[in-house]
């Protein structure tokens, strides 16, 4: 395989650490932009015109994570960090003598509305309302927003990545303590202020059966190296496994894999608390994001990790039972 330069904006969070390892270890030139390390800091914009003409590949990534509470400051810096990044890099490829074929940038299947009815798919979603799906609407407008003639454009509409480390993390932890029950949604008090931002998670599934939608990282490569392969994969693409569960089931299966016998359901006011504490949003576990991967499947992609219970045993490092 000959030497591809790749870049990648917004390398140090999960999936960009992981991509970074792996097309290192395949032998590429890996192009890291970050606002405090890497090859690159964003605000370079001519070091960033430079690694990006004559790029294979352009990896978006960049933007402030959502695991955190919605004040007007941290809802101002989502914006723009997903904004001003994007902005960049599609001006550095808008420049380029020789642009790079391919461009994927990160988007998130919040973007779709609360669903407990039906699965959402590229052709069927629907997008909802509220704080996270205005971000997920204008991070993608940004993305199609330029006339890049020569390079195609797919934003990966990511659920839940689960892996080594990232979201599993701390539910591992709290599994093994005896908090890893299903996660209850149902009233809370909610201000005018939080409504009028579109922050405020409106109640609404039974109990623990808003659904989970995910995929594992070494996929989200794998569908990547896909993309690549594949020219008429281009737009919007949902980054899901094919087989979603509800809350309850997720977590029943992390206690199965992790040998915890017990675990009592979490009810609202208890996660409303514990967000405050952690300093985070109760939407990140309560809203029912129920998708499917339906242009990846009609492509004719194949998921290494297609069931939640492989895909929890690689992320635990757990062999499963004879």
């Amino acid at each position: 395989m000959s030497t591809e330069r790749i870049v990648i904006g917004g390398a140090k969070g999960f999936m960009g650490q992981y991509l970074q390892r792996r097309f290192f270890n395949l032998g590429h030139e890996v192009v890291t932009i970050s606002r405090s390390s890497g090859d690159l800091r964003w605000g370079d914009q001519a070091g960033i015109d430079a690694a990006v003409d004559g790029a294979s590949l352009v990896i978006g990534l960049a933007g402030k994570s959502v695991n955190c509470r919605y004040t007007p400051e941290n809802r101002a810096e989502i914006f723009a960090s997903r904004l001003k990044t994007t902005a960049s890099l599609s001006h550095a490829i808008a420049t380029a003598t020789a642009p790079p074929p391919l461009w994927v940038n990160s988007s998130t299947a919040t973007i779709y509305r609360h669903a407990e009815d039906r699965p959402m798919t590229e052709s069927t979603g629907e997008i909802g309302t509220g704080f996270s799906v205005d971000v997920a609407t204008v991070w993608e407008r940004a993305l199609f927003a330029d006339e890049l003639p020569q390079t195609r454009r797919v934003a990966l509409r990511s659920t839940i990545v689960l892996g080594h480390g990232g979201v599993l993390a701390p539910l591992k932890g709290l599994a093994r303590i005896g908090l890893g029950g299903a996660q209850y949604d149902g009233w809370w008090p909610t201000s005018r202020r939080r409504l009028q931002a579109g922050t405020a998670h409106i109640g609404g599934a039974r109990r623990g059966r808003q659904k989970f939608s995910w995929v594992h990282i070494e996929d989200v490569a794998r569908i990547i190296d896909f993309i690549r392969e594949t020219p008429s994969l281009e737009g919007p693409v949902n980054v899901a496994s094919p087989n979603p569960v509800d809350n309850a089931e997720f977590m029943a299966t992390v206690r199965r894999v992790l040998g915890v016998r017990f675990g009592p359901p979490m009810p609202r006011w208890m996660l409303e608390l514990g967000s405050i504490g952690m300093r985070t949003e109760s939407e990140l576990v309560l809203k029912s994001r129920w998708v499917l991967p339906e242009k990846l499947t009609a492509a004719g992609f194949e998921f290494q990790y297609p069931t939640l219970d492989e895909a929890l045993r690689e992320s635990f490092d757990r062999e499963a039972a004879a």
